[in-house]
């Protein structure tokens, strides 16, 4: 008499309990599915939350244009750890350095000399030279940098 084997293919298991076909193609198409939504909805997830990115620790920067290459009513984009910031000098000859930012949705500002202030291009944001916003939706003035020369060296350093 033959003997019964325990891991048998009609019964899947050693309790002898056969398995129900039309439940094992559920299960199947199932996880299917769900790692099929998991791989789309992941990447997606992914793209639409941003990375948390470390606010700069940087306090100063020296410039690598000497300040009297920096003419009158003009302005300079500028790295300031990660992130952008401008320097302008004004038309009375003084050196001003700003976040680069806009408070509004994040562009970076550039300064107009023809109109004497700094300007946002993504929403027609306007800020005076002392930061301020002046005209458009930017919320908040820029954060100013206060401003050193050295030896002809330009110095940008947060305000506390």
């Amino acid at each position: 008499m033959p003997t019964e084997d325990p891991h048998d293919i009609h019964t899947g298991s050693t309790t002898g309990v056969p398995i129900n076909r039309r439940r094992m193609v559920d299960w199947l198409l199932g996880t299917s599915l769900g790692a099929f939504l998991l791989s789309v909805l992941y990447p997606i997830a992914r793209y639409l939350v941003p990375p948390a990115s470390a606010e700069s620790s940087v306090a100063s920067v020296t410039l690598p244009i000497k300040a009297s290459e920096v003419k009158a009513n003009t302005g300079h984009i500028f790295k300031f750890g990660n992130r952008p910031a401008i320097l302008i000098r004004t038309a009375r000859g003084e050196l001003r350095a700003y976040s680069a930012i806009c408070t509004h949705l994040n562009c970076t500002v550039q300064y107009r000399p023809d109109l004497a202030h700094i300007w946002c291009a993504c929403h027609d944001g306007h800020y005076d030279l002392n930061g301020r916003n002046i005209q458009g939706p930017p919320p908040r003035p820029l954060e100013m940098f206060a401003v050193n020369v050295r030896n002809d060296e330009i110095v940008v350093r947060k305000t506390s």
